[in-house]
């Protein structure tokens, strides 16, 4: 279990409904892989760059996917596969 003081640092597959962070890593950097390197490219492209604040908003109803997410002001959907090459910094649940 992670404390609420420490950081809460996981790939944005794992995360839920509700859960919010920022983006501190895109892709393992490794262009050795093709299909990794053009996955990445994609993801900048759509806006999924380091610093930028997400929110996950909806997950699909069979196997959880796909996943939709507020990334800075505009709304994007993933596949989990997709979304496992970025990392978040995920912020502690708030008390409602």
């Amino acid at each position: 279990m992670v404390s609420s003081r420490m950081s809460d640092i996981r790939k944005l597959s794992q995360a839920r409904r509700g859960d919010q962070g920022v983006i501190i890593q895109v892709g393992d950097h490794s262009h050795y892989d093709e299909h990794a390197s053009e996955l990445e490219r994609r993801l900048l492209e759509l806006g999924f760059v380091e610093g930028a604040r997400i929110e996950l908003l909806h997950e699909g109803l069979f196997g959880r996917d796909p996943i939709a997410m507020k990334v800075d002001d505009m709304r994007v959907a993933l596949r989990r596969h997709e979304a496992a090459c970025l990392i978040v910094r995920f912020e502690p649940a708030r008390a409602v």
